[in-house]
């Protein structure tokens, strides 16, 4: 039988990057040895309190229907700590809440993107990105971020990418797989081209809170640019919350009747109960979200100081995230060649980062979801692994 086109636009490699992470889970639930380092969901619970208030929504009855773009108080909640950050004068009325960052990104491709529009997206990019856009009719034009500069803009191919199809710029900071944190005078540049085209900008700022040694901007606190950025973000991250499908736009408030729409035949709104939980994770203090900070830094910095002392790999120290990119183009091997036998030949499982893009070839995507003790080990079969290597 015959399938609708939309199945074309929504596969390809990037639907296709998760294979060897499949793989590796698979292994470990037949109980064979793995460590699997290919996803970017840590080993920490969701702080206690979160729970208990989900719980007790529960056993209240918060079960049934909920508004379509969220409830007052998560939105509001959700305004609040963006006023907080941005200095924008943003309300409860510039929020959708959706089941996830994901989902919010596809709702806002379709409401924005027509066919025959262009997207301009700096890539290494999010497996996902390509697919999102596709799935509106629009396409992808994708400008480099090289090693050379850490992964940082290239402003002069950014600015050349613009055409008279082009609808928006989709900017990732900071930015999975590689960590970086963009600059503000590189976010002051895309917001210039933003007004000079008329362009929307779509903001991925799921690793706000994420960051080590440079402290994230949100492109939408610069000047005008509030009225034409539309930010997603989440709980995932930066409070464990994975699992719980929490995330929003933050957007000018024309467009919320449109998401309101678009919801009520995607979603119909999010579970009344978990949206409680999470106007507790943004209002209040949990005493486990500095230490899940410190120990992703302390994680970042085990993995990163053992790998640098390999010969023929390179790290590259993170800015920011859950992320280390391994180079490991000095082993002759390819990206998924690399990938497949540190899992086949010694049970650890990496991303191949190619998977994001071009620009991120010849390099392994290592995430950073257990413990020290579990990390060492996992470096240690990395050496062992590239010291068996033909020279």
């Amino acid at each position: 039988m015959r399938l609708s086109s939309f199945v074309e636009r929504i596969g390809g490699e990037g639907a296709e990057a998760w294979e060897i992470h499949s793989r590796a889970v698979e292994r470990v639930r037949r109980g064979d040895d793995g460590i699997v380092l290919s996803i970017g969901d840590p080993d920490f619970d969701t702080p206690a309190d979160i729970v208990e208030a989900c719980i007790d929504s529960l056993r209240a009855g918060n079960t049934h229907y909920t508004g379509l773009v969220g409830e007052p108080a998560l939105r509001q909640a959700i305004a609040a700590g963006h006023r907080r950050m941005t200095g924008q004068q943003t309300t409860a009325d510039n929020v959708v809440v959706f089941s996830g960052a994901q989902n919010a990104l596809f709702a806002t491709a379709l409401c924005l993107l027509d066919k025959g529009d262009e997207v301009i997206a700096p890539e290494p990019m999010y497996v996902t990105y390509e697919a999102v856009i596709g799935a509106s009719g629009a396409r992808i034009v994708t400008t480099p971020l090289r090693r050379e500069t850490g992964f940082h803009l290239d402003l002069d191919a950014l600015a050349a990418a613009v055409t008279g199809q082009t609808r928006a710029i989709l900017l990732n900071t900071p930015h999975n797989p590689t960590g970086a944190v963009l600059r503000v005078e590189e976010l002051e540049a895309v917001a210039e081209i933003c007004r000079r085209h008329d362009l929307w900008l779509i903001s991925d700022e799921v690793y706000a809170t994420l960051t080590f040694e440079r402290t994230h901007v949100s492109p939408s606190s610069l000047p005008f640019m509030a009225e034409r950025t539309i930010v997603v973000s989440s709980l995932s991250k930066s409070h464990a919350m994975t699992g719980w499908r929490l995330g929003w736009t933050i957007s000018p408030e024309a467009l919320v009747p449109h998401f309101a729409n678009l919801t009520t035949c995607m979603l119909y709104g999010c579970p009344g109960f978990i949206q409680e939980a999470a106007v507790l994770a943004l209002t209040s203090e949990q005493k486990e979200l500095p230490a899940m900070h410190a120990e992703l830094r302390a994680r970042r910095d085990l993995v990163c100081g053992r790998l640098d002392q390999l010969a023929r790999v390179q790290c590259l120290w993170p800015e920011a995230t859950m992320f280390v990119m391994l180079d490991i183009r000095g082993t002759g091997l390819s990206s998924q060649a690399f990938a497949d036998g540190l899992l086949d030949d010694h049970d650890v499982a990496v991303l191949p980062a190619d998977a994001f893009g071009p620009g991120a070839k010849g390099f392994v995507r290592v995430s950073l979801p257990c413990s020290q003790e579990i990390l060492a080990r996992a470096c240690e079969k990395i050496a062992g692994y590239v010291a068996s290597l033909p020279a």
